[in-house]
């Protein structure tokens, strides 16, 4: 049998500012999935909360949830308790189930307004909805119940799975950085050569550098290669620290200026939030720290530490805040090396960092000590493109992973929104 709500239920809005909550023993009902709490309780009972406004705003209708909640609790202004006059009729969790099953086509349709876009609370007192009898009503429940233990199932062996697929990213590239994942050619020369051209070429530009003290035999982390060997990050790189101006360099267009929320998923994302700087601090004031296509970026306060990035060919020319370092190797062909180096993670792993207020700092000087094993430069290149090769299939593994995650969800969400359509159908 259908009713309408308000037949059926009171529909009470919140009474409690969300910025105002004070604190306490009682659950605070907002739009995110998150409880907050309060001091003083609007409810005791079992009802589902209804959002009033737009969870994205700006003119769009949407709703991401429809909240369930038990026993005293508070409730934010923006949202509105629906409680069963008679939960012997209609059950609150029954309630819940329906209203989020079905609220594209139920409730959202309803939110009325250009910029701030609501959901009145007269047009929700008259949706309809499918009330079956009381034994069925918990039947759909359980079938819920059992949907959800599925899925927190599923979900856990998926996690596993993810997880394991990042441990083989990490073994890979660890295999990689020892010599053992690409076959050795001794007719690519000895590394201890190219070292030293580095060093002369790095004496032109840094005459004044303090030369850095040397790895000592109980020092070094693992075996490599014998035409390989042992050096610092400092000896083959330019390493320089960004810096942030004042307010006043920022403006509409100009250099782009990079910030560590540009650094995802170990690589540049400039168009998250994009910022621009002058060219006359760009070229000036910050010229230390100018970047350029092909310049290694690695953050240095956490966490996480050990976002790292190739600067791209879209950015011929950028700058960036002080949270990290721009490592440019002397040989720029040996940037991809680095860079797969660097996300091995185990050299940045072993440094001793110091903060503050949770944070994990790298200084310049550590950055510059840091240890890396270096190869001839063709089997550089063996290594990156063997590297490439097998990282891409790990991304088609984690997407495959992440598809099944998804695949799931709507199988089991499409399992209870079955059972609640078909309900409809025999009471129609």
């Amino acid at each position: 049998m259908k009713y309408k709500l308000k037949e059926i239920c009171s529909i009470t809005k919140g009474a409690t500012g969300i910025m105002k909550a004070s604190g306490g023993k009682y659950p605070l009902v907002a739009l995110s999935d998150t409880r907050r709490s309060h001091n003083e309780f609007q409810f005791d009972a079992n009802a589902v909360i209804v959002p009033l406004i737009s969870s994205t705003g700006h003119g769009h209708a949407s709703m991401k949830r429809v909240h369930y909640q038990e026993g005293k609790f508070a409730l934010g202004s923006i949202l509105c308790a629906v409680i069963p006059n008679d939960e012997t009729q209609l059950n609150a969790k029954y309630l819940h189930l329906y209203l989020q099953q079905f609220k594209e086509t139920l409730l959202v349709p309803l939110m009325r307004g250009a910029a701030n876009v609501s959901l009145p609370m007269n047009k929700l007192a008259d949706v309809e909805i499918e009330v079956p009898g009381f034994e069925r009503q918990l039947e759909i429940i359980a079938l819920e119940d059992k949907a959800a233990e599925l899925k927190n199932e599923l979900e856990e062996k998926l996690f596993l799975q993810d997880g394991d697929v990042v441990k083989l990213r990490q073994a890979l590239l660890r295999e990689a950085m020892q010599g053992k994942l690409t076959k050795q050619n001794l007719k690519d020369g000895n590394a201890k050569d190219l070292l030293e051209k580095i060093k002369a070429e790095k004496t032109k530009f840094s005459k004044k550098e303090k030369p850095l003290a040397e790895i000592k035999e109980e020092e070094i982390p693992f075996d490599i290669p014998e035409n390989w060997v042992w050096c610092k990050l400092g000896e083959l790189a330019y390493i320089t620290s960004g810096s942030t101006p004042s307010q006043d360099a920022f403006v509409p267009k100009g250099i782009p200026y990079l910030k560590m929320y540009n650094l995802r998923n170990q690589k540049i994302d400039f168009f998250h939030k994009p910022q621009y700087i002058k060219a006359e601090v760009h070229n000036g004031q910050l010229k230390r720290c100018r970047a350029f296509s092909g310049d290694v970026l690695m953050n240095i306060v956490g966490p996480p530490l050990g976002k790292i990035a190739i600067i791209p060919d879209d950015l011929p020319e950028c700058n960036f805040n002080q949270a990290a370092v721009l490592i440019r190797p002397l040989i720029k062909e040996m940037n991809l090396f680095v860079f797969c180096y660097l996300n091995e993670m185990s050299e940045i792993n072993s440094i001793e960092t110091k903060g503050v207020a949770g944070q994990n700092n790298i200084s310049v000087t550590q950055a510059h000590n840091m240890r890396i094993p270096l190869p001839p430069l063709p089997e550089q290149n063996r290594i990156v493109k063997k590297l490439e090769e097998l990282m891409k299939l790990c991304d088609d593994l984690q997407a495959s992973i992440q598809a099944s995650k998804t695949e799931n969800e709507k199988l089991l969400q499409g399992a209870l929104r079955d059972a609640l359509r078909k309900e409809e159908l025999v009471t129609a």
